[in-house]
């Protein structure tokens, strides 16, 4: 019997003014899938997962969360589903005012208000530890690298344990080596947590680690569906020009 999407998006249209940016797009992701989305800048990826969420609101189409169409819902009810959903963002947003243990402390009772003392410091502790940076627990965003900045964010969307995480460019940024530290963490997230996620990215070798199928976007529509050793090898010539 085949189980049901986790997200499915169906005939998805996003216009800001005249400008058309998503045409009636459709993906799936199946539960426990790392699905990479690519595209050129100002292409669309980043909207489209905003929409996932309801940060943007569609303009038509279906989007399925759960089971659950997502346009439907009024803010509370958004809310329950957006519980269980982590979201990365591109500059880790970190806020700049509190320490590393303050931000994890932020998005542990933001989701849950009940949680003891001691549930909150196991469960800081734990996250730290997932992204290997138990010893900077008391710094502050400004004493961090860059590298350090996107693992604590990572910490912080994986402290509430999301069954979904969204990522947006989680290398970018970043040098090649951090990079593949970043890809890893992302890969070992999947496997402890059994996470579904949608990662949106420039960096082709994040791509081809984390990706168990990647979709290409352009223009509005996404143009190619496949593994990375399927699409490396596409006949289309502009697919191909993302493997170069």
């Amino acid at each position: 019997m085949k189980t049901e999407p986790i997200i499915a998006i169906k005939d998805l249209y996003k216009s800001f003014g005249e400008n058309e940016i998503l045409k009636g797009i459709n993906l799936t992701v199946n539960k426990g899938e790392d699905l990479v989305i690519l595209g050129r800048s100002g292409s669309g990826k980043s909207v489209a997962i905003k929409c996932l969420v309801g940060l943007i609101k569609a303009d038509k189409g279906e989007i399925k969360v759960f089971g659950t169409d997502i346009t439907t819902l009024n803010n509370n009810e958004l809310n329950d589903i957006r519980v269980n959903i982590g979201f990365m963002f591109q500059n880790g947003a970190l806020y700049d005012s509190m320490s590393v243990r303050q931000n994890l402390i932020f998005a542990l009772k933001h989701h849950s208000r009940d949680l003891s003392e001691t549930d909150i410091e196991t469960q800081i502790l734990e996250a730290l530890d997932n992204v290997g940076l138990e010893e900077s627990i008391d710094k502050m965003p400004s004493e961090l690298s860059g590298g350090m900045k996107k693992r604590i964010a990572l910490a912080r969307t994986i402290i509430t344990k999301p069954e979904i995480i969204l990522y947006d460019e989680p290398t970018s940024g970043l040098d090649t080596i951090t990079s593949r530290e970043i890809s890893e963490l992302i890969l070992s997230v999947q496997k402890k947590y059994k996470t579904s996620s949608i990662i949106i990215t420039h960096d082709m070798a994040c791509a081809k680690m984390t990706g168990n199928r990647i979709l290409i976007l352009k223009d509005g529509v996404f143009n190619a569906e496949g593994t990375y050793a399927e699409l490396e090898k596409s006949d289309d010539e502009w697919v191909r020009s993302f493997f170069i």
